[in-house]
């Protein structure tokens, strides 16, 4: 059978980033502006088109450092889901790869090349935004609160050295709940391969001096820390 590429329609690459934060102790997302047509003036994630020589993971890290300045080395990225409705985009057939992009207090964001400014919105007050990433919003935070059950990704929202109640405050924040701090501790500290003690203790949350970890290496919790408050 012979393959004739001009029988179906082309279409357009682009990358969508998911990219949340917890500043002033809330979950925020990043969102940009649009300067231009369509919804010029809207609200949506950042993201924008592939480009002829690059992978999808290469295109999402360039537009993340467009709009932060940060790099692969700073951040926790992995491929979220893709969107190909057929009518997401007004000027053509689009079809969009999501990212999902988590680090501890990102920096103040700066605007790319499409975007007349970007700023962090706690994501309860984010709005309706623009294209469907009111959909790509909402599958990318349910994707980090149900990671943070089965994997160490909470540790993604702390700095290298954190305690447990710095860890115990990501679950809070993220899964929007309030967990007892002793049976959080028991359950984190006995969890194989999530926490290495660093033998150094920090007073910066005020009180007795608490005992400061680090990630360790386990890719999978088990038992699973439950969303449960």
């Amino acid at each position: 059978m012979t393959y004739d590429p001009s029988a179906f329609e082309p279409f357009a690459v682009t990358v969508d980033l998911v990219v949340l934060t917890i500043r002033d102790d809330e979950m925020c997302a990043l969102t940009v502006e649009r300067g231009e047509e369509p919804y010029a003036g809207r609200r949506a994630l950042p993201g924008g088109f592939v480009l002829p020589e690059e992978d999808l993971e290469t295109a999402a890290l360039r537009e993340l450092a467009e709009e932060t300045g940060l790099g692969a080395a700073d951040v926790h990225l992995e491929q979220l889901r893709s969107y190909g409705a057929p009518d997401r985009d007004p000027r053509m057939r689009v079809v969009s790869v999501a990212h999902l992009a988590l680090a501890p207090d990102l920096p103040t964001p700066r605007a790319g090349t499409d975007a007349a400014a970007a700023s962090w919105v706690p994501v309860s007050s984010v709005g309706a935004l623009a294209f469907d990433h009111d959909e790509v919003l909402r599958d990318g935070l349910e994707r980090a609160r149900a990671k943070l059950e089965y994997s160490p990704l909470a540790t993604a929202f702390c700095p290298p050295e954190f305690t447990i109640g710095e860890l115990r405050r990501v679950y809070e924040v993220v899964w929007g709940v309030s967990l007892d701090p002793r049976n959080f501790h028991r359950k984190a500290t006995a969890t194989p391969g999530l926490l290495v003690a660093t033998g150094e203790r920090t007073n910066r949350q005020g009180g007795r001096p608490a005992e400061l970890f680090r990630r360790g290496e386990a890719v999978s919790l088990s038992p699973p820390l439950v969303r449960t408050a």
